[in-house]
Parts: C-alpha cells; sequence; structure tokens
C-alpha cells in the first residue's frame, strides 16, 4: 500500500496499522457505543413511526398491524446491529458480547412490553 507523504517508513515495506490510524483517524473497532447509541435510536423511531399508527390513525392502521410491523422490524434492526459490531471488530481483541446481549435483550424486552401494553 502507497502512503501519503510522512507516513509509514520510509524506504520498502506496507503500512503498520498505527500509520493506518493516523491517516483515518479514529478506529472503528472504538465504535460500539456510536453504533449502539443508533442502534436505540433506530429501535425509538421504529416505536414513535408505529404509534403515530396506534395514537393519530387508528382508523387506518389496526392495532394487531401496527405492533407485527414493531416486532419485525425490531427483529430486523437487532441482527443490523448485530453484524455492525460483530463486523466492525472483525480481527482485533475487543470483545463487546456483553454490551450486545444487554442492548438487544432491553429491546426484546421493551419490544414485548410496549406489544401488550400499548394501543389496546
Amino acid at each position: 500500500m502507497t502512503l501519503p507523504k510522512g507516513f509509514g517508513s520510509s524506504g520498502a515495506g506496507g503500512a503498520s496499522s498505527s500509520d493506518v490510524e493516523r491517516m483515518i483517524g479514529r478506529r472503528v473497532e472504538n465504535m460500539t457505543g456510536i453504533i449502539t447509541l443508533s442502534y436505540i435510536a433506530a429501535w425509538l423511531a421504529t416505536f414513535g413511526g408505529t404509534a403515530a399508527g396506534y395514537f393519530y390513525y387508528p382508523w387506518a392502521y389496526p392495532t394487531n398491524s401496527g405492533h407485527y410491523a414493531f416486532i419485525v422490524l425490531t427483529i430486523i434492526e437487532a441482527i443490523g446491529y448485530l453484524f455492525c459490531v460483530k463486523v466492525m471488530e472483525e480481527g482485533s481483541k475487543k470483545n463487546s458480547n456483553g454490551i450486545i446481549a444487554a442492548t438487544i435483550g432491553a429491546t426484546a424486552v421493551g419490544t414485548v412490553i410496549i406489544s401488550l401494553y400499548v394501543g389496546f
């Protein structure tokens, strides 16, 4: 890999990970927190979108249909979140299984509670 001037060893050899980190900025392995916050924001936005059907347009969107959409979209978002974090940490020594489990578990419990008590 050819590096810009001022990066890497002068002469032969490839780029070290610290050179690449300096060129790019922050490494993606350190972005678990922002990806987790993005997933939670997407889950809340999904609830907000289905809540419009529950509360403002109940004649157009039946409650059962809203619950089904909310559950299916939550599952799709959770799979995407899991893949994002696992691909991001591939090849590194980072391990955020606890954060992933807690976040997906909390949104799963929240989804069940919302589906049981909202809209009826």
